[in-house]
């Protein structure tokens, strides 16, 4: 997996050395931390012993954290900064980057393997490319702990996922219309097809200018309300959630989705 490149990267490295690792800070100089429910989204090498790590927080958003020491042999932290794990991290200092100085592990959830392991790190890529820097969204968080979840214990994870994008679109300010039509705001009726214009909302298929896929006013009702129990739901979410998402990453591309798409054709 080539390295990701997040939203808000630009930042100046802190030295390498400093105040050690754990040694306790006052909340109130040194914005301190403690105990928040977190998990890696991915990281880095720093100088030579330490790790930039990007992280997903419940109550701070995402955060970008020094870990000093974390590659060394003997640091408490080497074998605990696992992606997709639910973690308690505990950090001090102002500004964009800061000190990690505890991590804590929760545990229970079994390592994604195959292909989850390829969906945690579309979902990760996803946060990453979108989601800026210090801006919490607890429902996000929860939505992302429930897809983790589904995808290691073997669930049919493909509704959590559709949840995951869904509400990440929702919490970035991307909120879909999806039981009124666009312009004329008249209730989606379920027997009727219907083209869904970006940043307006869904439209009868016979108004669209330049469609290319329709869906219909059943799945799109279903969706509304986050019921994904039906197949052509969850087929036809599939579908609008990467139409809606390749707009908002505007030209970005996914690693993780392209890994996918060469694993399906061996």
């Amino acid at each position: 997996m080539e390295r990701v490149q997040p939203a808000n990267s630009r930042h100046p490295l802190p030295r390498e050395g400093g105040r050690e690792e754990g040694r306790p800070v006052s909340s109130t100089t040194r914005g301190r931390v403690d105990g928040e429910a977190a998990f890696v989204l991915h990281t880095y090498p720093f100088r030579e012993t330490s790790l930039i790590v990007e992280a997903f927080s419940r109550d701070h958003g995402r955060v970008a954290l020094v870990a000093r020491g974390a590659r060394r042999p003997r640091s408490a932290m080497r074998g605990l900064l696992m992606a997709f794990q639910p973690l308690e991290l505990s950090w001090f200092g102002h500004g964009e980057m800061r000190t990690l100085a505890k991590v804590e592990w929760v545990g229970g959830q079994p390592l994604l393997r195959a292909q989850a392991l390829i969906l945690g790190y579309y979902m990760n890529e996803l946060l990453l490319k979108l989601m800026p820097r210090d801006d919490a969204h607890p429902a996000l968080f929860q939505a992302y702990a429930e897809a983790v979840h589904a995808l290691a214990i073997g669930e049919d994870s493909q509704a959590s996922l559709r949840r995951f994008e869904k509400t990440l679109l929702k919490e970035l300010g991307y909120g879909l219309t999806l039981d009124r039509e666009a312009g004329s705001d008249r209730p989606i009726a379920p027997q009727k097809r219907y083209a869904y214009i970006v940043e307006r909302g869904p439209v009868p298929s016979s108004e669209s200018e330049h469609e290319t896929e329709s869906f219909t006013g059943r799945a799109l009702l279903a969706m509304a309300q986050d019921d994904f129990s039906e197949t052509e739901t969850l087929v036809q979410a599939k579908q609008l959630m990467r139409t809606l998402i390749h707009h908002y990453l505007g030209g970005q591309r996914l690693s993780s989705r392209r890994v996918f798409m060469e694993l399906q054709e061996l």
